[in-house]
C-alpha cells in the first residue's frame, strides 16, 4: 500500500446489495491508518483489500446509524486477536457514547486491544501530530453527526536543479531540511513553498456549513451521494445529498478529486454513468464513482 492511499471497503447506504458492501473506508497516511465508518462486513472487506487490523491507529465514526458502525465489534475483536501493537484512538459523536460502549463490548472476547475514547462534543481540532491535524465539523443528519478533515502542515518542495547548482546532494539535503542552512545556502534558496495535502470525509448530511468547511481546498473529498437529482426531495427529507449537490460542494471548494459513495439501493448498478454525468455537469475535476475495493492514491 502506498504511503497515502484511500481504500474503499464498502459503498452501499442503508441496505447492502449483491455488489456493494456496507460502508467502510481505510486511509493510509505516512504510517497511520484511519478507519472511517465501518459498517457490517468491514472485517471481511479488509481481508479482500489486504488491510490488516493491526494497521488501524484511529477509528472515526461520523454517527451511529448501523450502516456506519455495526462492523466495529468485529474489527475491534480482530485487532485484539492480532495483538495490535499500539493504542487506537476512537472518535465519535459524544451523545452516542453509550452506543460506542455497546459496540466495543458487543460480545465476550479476550480484550487485549488498547482503545482510547475521544467523544466529540463540538467541531474543531481533534488531534495534532507532526504529520497532520485531524479536525471535525458538525453535519445535518437528524442525529448528531460529524465529518472529518485531515490537514498536513505546509512545507517546502526541494528543487533539484537549485540543489545541483549549489552542490548539495545525498545526506546533505536532509541536513539542510533539518537545519535550515548549510554552508551558507539557505533552505529558501533551493526550495519553494508547498501547501500541505488535505483529505475530507463527509457522510450522511444535508447541505450545511460544516460540509463546505470540511471540503475547503481538499485534495481528496470522499462524500456521500445517496441520491440522484430526480430524488432530491428524498435527500432533503432523509438528511442526505444528491450527486449533483456533492459535486457542487467540490466545485465551490476547489477540490482536487471527488469520490462519490454511499449509494442508495434503489438504483441498480447500471446507474453509475448517471452519477458520473450528474457530477461532471457541475464539477470539472477528477470524479471517482467508488466501487467496493476501489483505491485512490493521494498524490503530492
Amino acid at each position: 500500500m502506498s504511503p497515502r492511499e484511500l481504500v474503499v471497503l464498502g459503498t452501499a447506504s442503508q441496505v447492502p446489495t449483491r455488489l456493494r458492501n456496507h460502508n467502510g473506508y481505510f486511509l493510509s497516511w505516512d504510517g497511520e491508518g484511519l478507519l472511517f465508518d465501518p459498517g457490517e462486513g468491514t472485517q471481511r472487506q479488509m481481508l479482500h483489500a489486504g488491510v490488516t487490523a493491526s494497521a488501524i491507529t484511529r477509528v472515526c465514526l461520523t454517527h451511529f446509524h448501523g450502516d456506519h458502525c455495526l462492523g466495529l465489534p468485529g474489527v475491534v475483536q480482530r485487532m485484539s486477536l492480532d495483538g495490535s501493537p499500539h493504542d487506537v484512538q476512537a472518535y465519535f459523536p459524544g451523545s452516542g457514547e453509550v452506543y460506542f460502549d455497546r459496540l466495543r463490548h458487543a460480545t465476550p472476547f479476550y480484550d487485549a486491544v488498547r482503545i482510547t475514547k475521544r467523544p466529540i462534543t463540538e467541531g474543531g481540532l481533534l488531534a495534532e501530530t507532526p504529520k497532520f491535524r485531524l479536525e471535525a465539523q458538525p453535519l445535518d443528519h437528524g442525529i448528531e453527526a460529524y465529518g472529518y478533515r485531515l490537514v498536513e502542515p505546509d512545507g517546502r518542495r526541494m528543487l533539484p536543479e537549485r540543489l545541483r547548482a549549489h552542490g548539495i546532494a545525498g545526506p546533505d539535503v536532509a541536513v539542510l531540511q533539518r537545519e535550515g542552512e548549510l554552508r551558507g545556502v539557505r533552505l529558501e534558496d533551493v526550495s519553494e513553498p508547498r501547501r500541505g495535502q488535505r483529505f475530507a470525509f463527509v457522510m450522511d448530511t444535508r447541505l450545511c456549513p460544516g460540509v463546505f468547511a470540511l471540503a475547503d481546498g481538499a485534495d481528496v473529498l470522499v462524500i456521500e451521494a445517496t441520491y440522484l437529482a430526480e430524488d432530491e426531495d428524498l435527500a432533503v427529507a432523509h438528511g442526505h445529498l444528491t450527486a449533483g449537490q456533492a459535486a457542487r460542494v467540490a466545485a465551490e471548494c476547489g477540490v482536487g478529486t471527488l469520490v462519490l459513495t454511499h449509494f442508495s439501493q434503489r438504483y441498480d448498478d447500471p446507474s453509475r454513468p448517471r452519477y458520473r454525468l450528474e457530477a461532471e455537469a457541475v464539477f470539472d475535476g477528477e470524479v471517482v464513482i467508488a466501487e467496493d475495493l476501489t483505491r485512490v492514491r493521494i498524490r503530492g
